[in-house]
């Protein structure tokens, strides 16, 4: 997608879309272009083209799936929000919000939508999120919230006990691949993979690395079937 910023009022906010379906991209962007004051100034599908776009279109706004084919959103989100002083970031994403929103606020985000909600709130959240507001569901805001006020034990997803690097490699376990497959895509060695998926079967109460791909499966099964 080419586009000559020089040529556009200073006016207009410039958003970056990082996300590895192409569907996605083109959906979000036509919605952004139906508004006067926004434009998109590229749509990128990897880690690695998100930070060469960045560095050369100066968005104000960056879209970001956490789910990308080199690399973690959340990764992601530190590294660009670390170079880019001023730089905003939104997080659409199928992942739940209730495990992943806090995460992604925590890496230097400023809102989360869940993509089965964007097609009626993604400009909402843009415009939130560029006015210096934080953007969250209310069923999300009232979640944390709530967090703040309990003073006794309260349930939780023993998944939510995972780190992020520990949640990255059981959802990449959930989407079939071995432990080869997740070193190379995540730039770690064998063995550090191989660390993390003891540590994830400690933690979840797994006794075998059958078990943990079968819970992990179905894990990542239940997050994709919510996201349609």
């Amino acid at each position: 997608m080419s586009v000559n910023l020089a040529s556009l009022s200073e006016k207009h906010k410039r958003i970056l879309i990082v996300d590895d379906h192409p569907l996605v991209r083109a959906g979000i962007s036509a919605m952004i272009q139906t508004e006067t004051e926004l434009m998109v100034s590229g749509e990128v599908g990897s880690c690695g083209e998100a930070q060469a776009a960045a560095a050369s279109t100066t968005p104000d706004l960056v879209i970001i799936d956490l789910s990308l084919g080199d690399g973690s959103g959340l990764d992601l989100i530190k590294r660009l929000t670390s170079r880019h002083e001023g730089l905003r970031v939104l997080v659409c994403s199928m992942h739940d919000e209730t495990l992943f929103a806090e995460r992604a606020l925590q890496a230097g985000a400023m809102g989360y939508i869940n993509k089965q909600e964007a097609t009626t709130h993604v400009i909402e959240a843009i415009r939130q999120v560029l006015d210096g507001k934080v953007y969250l569901s209310e069923r999300m805001i009232e979640r944390l919230l709530g967090n703040l006020t309990k003073r006794g034990p309260s349930e939780t997803n023993p998944i939510s006990d995972l780190s992020n690097r520990e949640l990255q490699v059981f959802d990449l376990i959930g989407r079939g691949l071995g432990t080869s497959e997740i070193a190379e895509r995540l730039h770690l060695s064998v063995k550090t993979i191989e660390a993390h998926r003891d540590r994830i079967k400690k933690k979840l109460g797994l006794n075998s690395g059958r078990e943990l791909s079968r819970y992990a499966f179905q894990w990542t099964m239940e997050q994709e079937t919510s996201g349609d």
